[in-house]
């Protein structure tokens, strides 16, 4: 089959569901006259870890080991990155408008552009709050960490905003990294933090939370956010308190470009999908990940989490395949293999399975855990040795 008329798989989108749809479908059999062109598209050059993210605050981990960059991990395959913005999508020429005027034309795509964090529904928050989601999020909340830190303030206020794992997983880390020189609060408006986490985890972050004297304010609301202030509503009382770096942690919005879509969407604007993980009426279009509303195949709702992300991108890469070689198309069938969360530096906590850790030996296990859902084996490898080495290195200087 010639260049020009190979079948043309874009997928948009290079975080979990992306970036692992992508590799899985480089695996798979394709005959030689079948082998499609497979263009993986992302606005950054690196893909992210997210969920070690938080390391890059504490110095725990370097940029290199959680996002690697995307011509690193392709290099060896015959994918294609392309790095840009999506402008539009064409879903009846099928095609993809990127910036700078670059278009692609599609067979199959799939939808994996992750979320969004709104900012715009609080005054004062697009302006004066720290997002936590990119590397580009993670770089800028250094830099304002590192001005803080030179100051010769001896009182640092800091508020999260979200008691979700985020939220928590923030507040310890930085709690650990300022200790006593900082005072911290966790701001949520439910009556408890981690609402959907086993009430094993949630004790054991409660436990760190208080042992780093961080501050919870709980069944609370944000209603303004300025340069050295914020004000909190509790029970219909409004306070406003000095602060000087507010993190927020809160919510998911859809991308634009997804939410304009005309296709089948919800009340959040997801795309509602098939549990093939197909849009309704539009079988080419593949969507996983933030942006779908997911009903497995036992009609259960899928969680917008990293490990639904893992397990979706496999059966995507399938049933694309499938659905260019006539096999047939397998409906996906989430398994909750229990939750992870840092609780600062060396401490973790992990349920599931049947297994409960807290501690230092749980940090060990996540990582662990970690480390082998990373993108590739030669970058597990790098990282793998690193982490063994670091220590005899740290030792020896």
């Amino acid at each position: 089959m010639s260049q020009e008329s190979a079948t043309k798989i874009c997928i948009l989108g290079g975080g979990f569901g992306g970036l692992y749809t992508a590799l899985r479908l480089n695996q798979l059999p394709w005959d030689s006259i079948q082998q499609p062109e497979i263009t993986l598209v992302d606005r950054c050059d690196r893909f992210v870890f997210t969920p070690l993210l938080y390391e890059l605050l504490t110095g725990e981990l370097q940029t290199w080991e959680i996002a690697p960059p995307y011509a690193e991990l392709l290099q060896n395959t015959a994918i294609r990155f392309c790095q840009g913005y999506v402008k539009k999508i064409d879903i009846d020429q099928r095609l993809v408008q990127l910036d700078q005027g670059r278009e692609f034309n599609y067979d199959r795509v799939v939808l994996a552009l992750g979320g969004e964090t709104p900012l715009d529904f609080v005054p004062g928050a697009s302006s004066y709050a720290y997002p936590f989601r990119t590397i580009a999020d993670a770089y800028r909340l250094q830099e304002k960490l590192r001005l803080l830190e030179s100051s010769k303030q001896d009182n640092i206020r800091i508020a999260v905003v979200g008691g979700g794992y985020s939220g928590v997983e923030l507040a310890c880390k930085l709690a650990d990294r300022f200790q006593q020189r900082a005072k911290f609060r966790l701001i949520e408006m439910g009556t408890d933090i981690l609402g959907n986490s086993p009430d094993f985890n949630r004790q054991a972050a409660r436990k760190a939370l208080t042992a780093k004297g961080v501050f919870l304010d709980l069944e609370t609301k944000v209603t303004q956010i300025a340069a050295d202030q914020m004000s909190l509503e509790y029970k219909g009382h409004i306070d406003t308190i000095p602060v000087d770096l507010v993190l927020w942690t809160v919510g998911t919005q859809v991308n634009p470009v997804v939410r304009d879509l005309p296709l089948e969407h919800n009340q959040r604007g997801q795309i509602c999908t098939s549990p093939t993980l197909q849009a309704i009426a539009h079988p080419e279009i593949f969507a996983l990940g933030d942006l779908a509303q997911i009903q497995d195949a036992n009609r259960q709702a899928v969680p917008a989490t990293a490990q639904a992300a893992f397990q979706q991108a496999d059966y995507t890469a399938w049933n694309v395949w499938a659905s260019l070689t006539n096999r047939p198309l397998l409906p996906f069938k989430y398994q909750h293999l229990g939750e992870m969360m840092a609780l600062g530096v060396d401490n973790a906590t992990l349920s599931g399975l049947g297994v409960q850790l807290d501690g230092p030996l749980a940090y060990v296990a996540r990582r662990l855990a970690y480390l082998y859902r990373m993108p590739t084996w030669e970058h597990q490898l790098r990282v793998g040795l690193n982490w063994l080495t670091q220590p005899i290195v740290d030792a020896i200087a």
